[in-house]
């Protein structure tokens, strides 16, 4: 598995709004400056300046350019080339030959593809082993309207199951690739504990970072990613077992195999970063 560069918690900032740059970086992993949904059509010209006048650290900063096809794309190429950032979020990701569009304007840069519409996240495999790609990550409300859905969550608040599908998919085409996956946005700013159950989740199932779209949601994510000491007690107790144990063995009345032991070597890097 190729190493996550960034910690649990990437902030979207819209790139047309260079005062609050510096803000979304100290508060956050690394931030995702926005070219795209987060800045309107008519504001897509000064956000680019803004991009080229307020410097970030290039290791904590990733850039949402337009879609590939879009009049915006080459545009936001063309100022990302005069930055220093070299991690590009790609948005509405399709196909191996939109990434080969990024490479052509762009050179060698870290792209993770986000899949948000229904040919994305069925492409998925194909996009997550294309050379460049360092990570997926999907975007549901997106992915619901490419489908002429309304809404990727029922009444009760969880997902339906075609975004539970997306979602899922999108994780195992990263896993197979040895790459990291991120976890979609929540976009109930208000509701906190439901962001740490669905980051919690996404922490326990191999995701390796939730994306935000706002400060306050940054605290429960990176809270809902680190396991708690009694987890990482457990899980040193356990790796520690192993080591006088020759294959399948019982620790505290549970069988225990390798596939176990990844899970406690999981949880004890987790506690590291």
């Amino acid at each position: 598995m190729t190493p996550f560069p960034f910690g649990p918690s990437l902030l979207f900032c819209p790139a047309d709004r260079p005062e609050r740059y510096a803000k979304a970086a100290d508060r956050s992993d690394a931030v995702i400056l926005d070219l795209e949904d987060a800045v309107a059509p008519g504001a897509r010209t000064a956000a680019r300046e803004a991009l080229l006048a307020t410097r970030l650290d290039p290791a904590r900063t990733v850039v949402r350019v337009n879609a590939v096809g879009t009049p915006d794309f080459a545009l936001d190429c063309a100022a990302l080339a005069r930055t220093d950032y070299r991690t590009v979020m790609l948005a509405k990701t399709e196909s191996p030959e939109q990434l080969d569009a990024v490479r052509r304007e762009l050179g060698q840069v870290a792209v993770v593809a986000l899949l948000e519409t229904a040919l994305g996240v069925v492409s998925a495999l194909e996009i997550a082993r294309t050379p460049g790609v360092s990570a997926l990550m999907w975007g549901a409300e997106d992915l619901l309207a490419s489908l002429g859905g309304t809404s990727s969550r029922g009444p009760d608040g969880a997902y339906r199951a075609v975004a539970l599908q997306a979602r899922s998919q999108g994780l195992l085409a990263a896993g197979a690739a040895g790459i990291a996956a991120v976890d979609a946005v929540y976009v109930d700013i208000a509701d906190v504990r439901g962001l740490t159950e669905e980051a919690a989740d996404a922490a326990a199932s191999g995701f390796a970072a939730k994306a935000c779209i706002h400060p306050g949601q940054v605290a429960a994510v990176r809270s809902a990613f680190a396991p708690d000491e009694q987890e990482v007690e457990r899980a040193r107790a356990l790796l520690a077992a192993a080591e006088h144990q020759g294959g399948v063995f019982v620790h505290e009345g549970r069988m225990v195999d390798e596939p176990i032991l990844r899970h406690a070597r999981s949880v004890v890097a987790r506690a590291r970063d």
